[in-house]
Formats: structure tokens, C-alpha cells, sequence
């Protein structure tokens, strides 16, 4: 195949289908401190059968989209899967560029590359669809000003800085039933690179050899760029029970479970984001209490941070030999955030990365693990209980 690059620049914004805009706007402005920069017109709103408001915080952008009337895109969305991620939009330097690239890999696009001009500028974009359960990827070149998308009508300053400190999308991570297909597009269209692989059990934890969850993780990168996307599918032999497995049959299929926000400074993130209500997974004690010789084992030697306020907020810390190391902890999915199964599996990841860029297995082990110890809440939750 062709070497040739997408000219990818990053990840701009996340599109999400969900079943109330009201609950969705809470969320992200009562309680992550996004602004409502803008929403979709009346003449959209009348073509597309949907509604959108644009929720933004540094250059993390969330365009949240529910039905209006049947029909449209999110109402078929939501027709088979609860609420989610129904597209991901990645910023290019020359659409017309990495549509030729990626149609003469195979890409199955949506549409051909759009032209919308406007006194200040000029934005490209097309669609492709994606073997991501169902989202698509949009690919977006802008010249000058020019609208987040066309039909969007401003609602006053267009930038935003959180007092939480979110600064930008750091990486997504897919659940797949099975991940090779997925793997190989990546690589053979999108032009990605494994960057990083890892597959455990949780039986090599809780030492319960007869029950159990385990996954295989490859992260796949685009090296231009740094995007990377993380994947995972169940591991036996414990297949049912795998998080991954269950995400699927609770997703109605395969799909993006998490996004990681990148946070300036993770403890004051946490702190008062945990202030507005905002829950996050579980870390026992016993976690923080073998912190200290597993930082001095790792190669990391020493971090910045108390280990006691680091417990008392429930933040994991990751890193390898070369001394640097990252913050990261999990919020809870929304469909036990919101009580409401239709929310959906999907959750959000914050992440600070204090000189360490990679994916260390004790990140994707903390992130297995805390799920693992909030399954029971969580089913009962959902069960009813």
C-alpha cells in the first residue's frame, strides 16, 4: 500500500446522538463548564430532522444532536443503539487531498468533498462510513473563519476556556466484538501504524482463576499527526463476561466507549468537577497504599504529587523506565450517570501527561480494573436496584 499520508491535524469535535439535548446541556454546561457557542439553524434543523446545540472548552468541541421528527440521522441512531458517539471529525490540511488517498484505498465515502464559502473564509469537509459500529469519520480542511459547520448559527465568542482546564481531545478507544477487520482498515486505508498492543485477564489480579474478564488492546497511530485510536476486544477464556462483551450487548453492538479530554492540572480538575457532581470509577485503598513502590519499580522513581491527595480524588498514575509518567482517571458511563440505560456506555477519560506520551499496560489495566470493580453498582443500577 501507499505510504502516502491523510494530512491528518487532529481530532476536532465529536458528534453525539442522544435522546435529550436539555440533559446533554446540563451536562456539559452546569457541570464541565463547555459553552454553548452555537446551534443548528431553523433551515437545517427542517432539513436534517435534528436539532444540535455546540458545546465547547479549549479545543474540545461536542456537537450534541437529537431527533426532530423521524427519520433523520440521529433518529435512526437511536432506532438501534442508545445514546453515542455517531461521528468523529478530524481536521485535515487539504480535504480534496485525503479524499483522492482515501478513496483509492478502499474508503466507502458518504458524499464527495463539499464547498461552503462564506466573506471570511472557506470550509471543505466530506463523510466516510467506518467498520466503528456504525460512526462515521467527517474530514474537514477550513481556510479563514468560517462556521463549525454549515447551517450553524453562532451564539457569542466561539472560544471558551473551562475552569477545568480541557484543552483538547488526547485519544479514543473502540470496543469491537472482534477487532481484526477494524485493525486492517485502519492500517490499509486510514494509513495507520500499530503503535502499542497489550492483552491480559483480570484473573492475572484477582488471582480468581474460575471467573473472570480479559481483553486484547492495540492502539493504532497516524505518526504525521500523533491521533491515535486505542481498540479492544474480549479475551478469553471468560469471553462472556468480559467489560468488552458487555459494553457490546449493552451498546446494541460495537463502538466507541471513551474519549480522553486532556486537563492542565488533573488534581483542581477533579476536585471541582467532583464539587459539581460528577462521578467517577472506584480505586480501592489498596491501590494507592502499593502506589509508592510501584512508582519506585516502574522507573518513574518520584512524581509531583501527594499519593494521600491523589487517593483521596482517586487518581490513577502510569508510566514506564524513561521517568515520566501520566494522570488519568475514568468518569462513570452515562447510562448510570444519567439512571437511564438509553445514555449509553459511553464515558469520558481525563488525562493529564506529565512528559509521558504512550500507552503503558498499567493504563489500559487501571482503566479494565476500575470498570471491573464498578460492574456490580453499575448492573444493579441498571437492573433496577
Amino acid at each position: 500500500m501507499t505510504h502516502e499520508t491523510l494530512g491528518l491535524l487532529g481530532l476536532e469535535a465529536l458528534v453525539t446522538y442522544v435522546t435529550d439535548l436539555e440533559r446533554s446541556r446540563d451536562f456539559y454546561i452546569d457541570q464541565l463548564d463547555f459553552a454553548e457557542i452555537g446551534h443548528s439553524g431553523p433551515e437545517l434543523d427542517e432539513a436534517a430532522r435534528q436539532k444540535s446545540a455546540v458545546f465547547r472548552a479549549g479545543d474540545c468541541t461536542v456537537i450534541a444532536t437529537t431527533p426532530a421528527g423521524f427519520g433523520g440521522r440521529a433518529w435512526r441512531w437511536l432506532q438501534r443503539k442508545p445514546a453515542g458517539v455517531g461521528t468523529l471529525v478530524w481536521r485535515v490540511k487539504d480535504a480534496d487531498h485525503a479524499f483522492s488517498v482515501l478513496e483509492s484505498r478502499g474508503a466507502t465515502p458518504i458524499d464527495g468533498v463539499q464547498t461552503f464559502r462564506t466573506p471570511e473564509g472557506c470550509l471543505k469537509m466530506f463523510s466516510i462510513t467506518t467498520p466503528f459500529g456504525g460512526s462515521t469519520f467527517r474530514f474537514v480542511e477550513r481556510q479563514g473563519t468560517t462556521p463549525v459547520f454549515p447551517g450553524y448559527v453562532a451564539n457569542g465568542p466561539q472560544e471558551h476556556e473551562s475552569r477545568y482546564g480541557f484543552h483538547g481531545f488526547d485519544h479514543v478507544t473502540t470496543n469491537f466484538e472482534t477487532m481484526a477487520p477494524a485493525l486492517l482498515w485502519m492500517e490499509h486505508v486510514l494509513g495507520f501504524k500499530r503503535y502499542w498492543d497489550v492483552s491480559f485477564h483480570t484473573s492475572d489480579v484477582s488471582e480468581q482463576a474460575s471467573t473472570g474478564s480479559g481483553l486484547r488492546s492495540v492502539v493504532m497511530w497516524d505518526p504525521e499527526s500523533g491521533v491515535k485510536l486505542a481498540n479492544n476486544e474480549p479475551w478469553r477464556p471468560h469471553f462472556k463476561n468480559s467489560q468488552i462483551n458487555t459494553f457490546a450487548e449493552e451498546n446494541r453492538g460495537d463502538g466507541i466507549q471513551h474519549v480522553a479530554m486532556s486537563v492542565r492540572d488533573i488534581l483542581s480538575a477533579v476536585e471541582g468537577l467532583r464539587a459539581r457532581n460528577i462521578p467517577f470509577l472506584h480505586t480501592p485503598d489498596a491501590y494507592y497504599d502499593a502506589l509508592p513502590a510501584r512508582i519506585a519499580s516502574s522507573g518513574i522513581e518520584a512524581i509531583d504529587e501527594d499519593v494521600e491527595s491523589l487517593r483521596e480524588l482517586g487518581i490513577l498514575v502510569d508510566g514506564d523506565s524513561d521517568g515520566q509518567y501520566l494522570l488519568q482517571i475514568f468518569m462513570q458511563e452515562a447510562a448510570g450517570f444519567h439512571q437511564d440505560p438509553e445514555a449509553g456506555p459511553f464515558f469520558y477519560e481525563l488525562i493529564q501527561r506529565k512528559g509521558n506520551n504512550g500507552f503503558g499496560e498499567g493504563n489500559f489495566r487501571a482503566l479494565f480494573e476500575s470498570i471491573e470493580r464498578s460492574a456490580p453498582t453499575v448492573n444493579d443500577h441498571q437492573a433496577g436496584a
